[in-house]
C-alpha cells in the first residue's frame, strides 16, 4: 500500500470513501458533493406532480434529494393558493426554515407554486429569508436560477406565466412505485368568481397525446399498474382531433395499465362519449370526481359554474346508468357571499338525493382578485354563521358516506396494496372504486394486487380480510 490518499465522495449516499493510491503523487482533491434539494409539497395532486417534476428536472442537473431539510443546501416549499388557511400554513413553516438558516447561512429557501404565483414580490418583503420565488411556469428554468443565487444578497422573482408551457419533454422524479399522477393539462379557461387558478396557472394548455401515451407506456415499463390523469378540468382536453374520452381510451389500452383515474372534472365535459370509455374500458375504475360546489341555481349562477342543478343531476343519472356500481365524490363550498339559509339548504338536499361516497367540504376562503372578493359587502357571511354551516355539511356528508359503507360491509374487492397501515401487520390499500381498506397483510404485499372482503367500517374507510386469490402486479419490462 502505498503512503497517499485520495478522497471522493459517493454521490448515492452523501458520503466519503478513502481510497489507497499507488503513490503520494497520485493525489486528488476531493470530487465535489453534489448540492442537495429539499422540496416541500402543500396542496392538490397536481402540486404533488409539479414537486416530483422540480425533483426530476434538478436531479437531471446533478443535485442530489434530500431526506430532510437540515440535509439540504436547497429548501424548495411548494404551494397551493386555493385557501387562506394553506397559505397561513406556508408562511408560518418558511419562518421554521428559517431558523435553518441561522445555522448555515448559504441555504438557499424557494418558495414555488401558486402561493408564490400570487403574493409575487410581496412575499419577499413579508419573509426577507426567502430567496426565491417562482410561479407554476418557471420551473424549466429553474436550475439557472438558483445558479444565480450565487451571488451574495441576490434574491429572484419568477412570474412569467407562459401561455406555451406545459413542460412537455420533461421526465418527473416519481416519488412512488406503485401509482402515478401523470398530468395531461395545465391551467383553465373557467373563469369561476370563487377560484384563483386561472390568474395563477395561466390559461388552458393541454400536451401531445403522443407525449402522454409515450409517458405512460414508460411507466408501465417500470412496473407501475396505476394512474392518475391530472388537469385542473381535465375532461376538457382537446388536442388536435383528440378528446379526452379519446385519450382515456388510449391510455386504458396500453399493455401493463391496470388501473386508471382522473381528476377533476368539470360537470359540464362529462359527456356520452366520455361516459361510454369509462363503461367499456375494464381498466378505467369505477370513480368519478364530479364537483357540484353548491346544490342551488342562484349560488351557482354567482359562482358562474355554467350548469345548473337540473343538468349535474341529469349527468349523475347517465354516468350511473351506464355504471351502476360507481362510486361518486364531489367538492362543495357553503357560505359563498349572497348564500341565504334557504339556499343552503338546497345543498343539503343535493347531498342527501345523490348520496356521494365522498364529499370535500369547504366554507368560502376570499382569494385576493377573485371576481367574488368584489360582490356587496352585505352578501358576505358572517364568520360565526360560516362555520355553522361547514359543521352541518360535513356531519350531512358523513351521515350519508356512512350509509353507504356500511351497506357494503361484505362486498369483496380488488385491492391495490400502497402502504403499511398503523396497526401492526396491517397493510393498507384502495379498490377501484377508491375505497380505503385497511387489513392483515404481510409488507412483502406492497405495491400486489389482493382480493379481500370488507369486513367492517368507521364510516370513512374499512377494515378487510385477504382471501386466497389475490394477483400480483406484472415484473417490470
Amino acid at each position: 500500500m502505498g503512503a497517499g490518499a485520495a478522497t471522493a465522495a459517493a454521490t448515492g449516499s452523501g458520503t466519503t470513501v478513502r481510497l489507497p493510491l499507488a503513490s503520494a503523487e497520485h493525489e486528488r482533491a476531493p470530487a465535489p458533493s453534489p448540492r442537495r434539494v429539499y422540496i416541500e409539497t402543500y396542496g392538490c395532486q397536481m402540486n404533488i406532480s409539479d414537486g416530483e417534476l422540480m425533483a426530476g428536472i434538478l436531479e437531471r442537473r446533478g443535485y442530489a434529494v434530500a431526506e430532510t431539510p437540515g440535509q439540504a443546501d436547497v429548501v424548495l416549499v411548494n404551494t397551493c393558493a386555493i385557501r387562506e388557511h394553506a397559505e397561513r400554513r406556508v408562511l408560518g413553516r418558511v419562518s421554521q426554515l428559517n431558523g435553518l438558516k441561522r445555522d448555515n447561512p448559504d441555504l438557499v429557501i424557494g418558495v414555488t407554486g401558486c402561493m408564490a404565483q400570487r403574493m409575487g414580490d410581496t412575499l419577499l418583503e413579508r419573509a426577507p429569508y426567502v430567496d426565491l420565488v417562482m410561479g407554476p411556469d418557471g420551473y424549466r428554468e429553474l436550475p439557472e436560477r438558483l445558479d444565480a443565487l450565487a451571488e451574495p444578497g441576490r434574491r429572484l422573482s419568477v412570474l412569467s406565466l407562459d401561455p406555451a408551457e406545459n413542460y412537455e419533454g420533461l421526465e418527473q422524479r416519481r416519488t412512488s412505485r406503485i401509482s402515478a399522477w401523470v398530468p395531461i393539462q395545465r391551467g383553465c379557461d373557467h373563469r369561476c368568481t370563487f377560484c384563483i387558478v386561472p390568474y395563477v396557472r395561466g390559461p388552458e394548455k393541454n400536451r401531445r397525446p403522443e407525449e402522454v401515451l409515450a409517458e405512460i407506456r414508460g411507466i408501465a415499463a417500470g412496473g407501475v399498474t396505476e394512474v392518475t390523469l391530472l388537469g385542473q378540468t381535465v375532461n376538457s382536453y382537446a388536442r388536435g382531433d383528440w378528446n379526452f374520452a379519446r385519450l382515456l381510451a388510449g391510455v386504458a389500452c396500453i399493455p401493463g395499465i391496470r388501473r386508471v383515474r382522473f381528476t377533476s372534472p368539470h360537470p359540464n365535459d362529462v359527456t356520452p362519449e366520455l361516459v361510454a370509455v369509462m363503461a367499456s374500458e375494464p381498466a378505467v375504475c369505477e370513480q368519478l370526481h364530479l364537483p357540484a360546489q353548491s346544490g342551488n341555481n342562484r349560488t351557482l349562477k354567482r359562482m358562474l359554474r355554467r350548469y345548473t342543478v337540473e343538468s349535474f343531476l341529469e349527468r349523475v343519472e347517465m354516468v350511473r346508468e351506464a355504471i351502476p356500481d360507481i362510486a361518486l365524490s364531489t367538492d362543495i363550498i357553503c357560505a359563498f357571499p349572497g348564500e341565504t339559509r334557504s339556499d343552503f339548504e338546497d345543498t343539503l338536499d343535493l347531498l342527501r338525493t345523490v348520496r356521494f361516497d365522498d364529499v370535500y367540504t369547504y366554507r368560502y376562503s376570499p382569494r385576493e382578485g377573485t371576481p367574488a372578493t368584489r360582490m356587496p359587502a352585505h352578501w358576505f357571511i358572517e364568520d360565526g354563521e360560516a362555520a355553522a354551516r361547514l359543521r352541518e355539511l360535513i356531519e350531512v356528508a358523513r351521515a350519508v358516506q356512512t350509509e353507504i359503507n356500511r351497506s357494503e360491509v361484505g362486498r369483496v374487492e380488488e385491492v391495490l396494496v400502497e402502504k403499511e397501515a398503523r396497526g401492526p401487520g396491517q397493510m393498507l390499500g384502495r379498490t377501484r372504486r377508491g375505497k380505503v381498506v385497511a387489513f392483515s397483510a404481510p409488507t412483502s404485499l406492497e405495491g400486489a394486487y389482493a382480493t379481500v372482503e370488507l369486513t367492517g367500517t368507521s364510516g370513512a374507510t374499512f377494515t378487510g380480510r385477504r382471501l386466497a386469490n389475490g394477483s400480483q402486479p406484472p415484473e417490470p419490462t
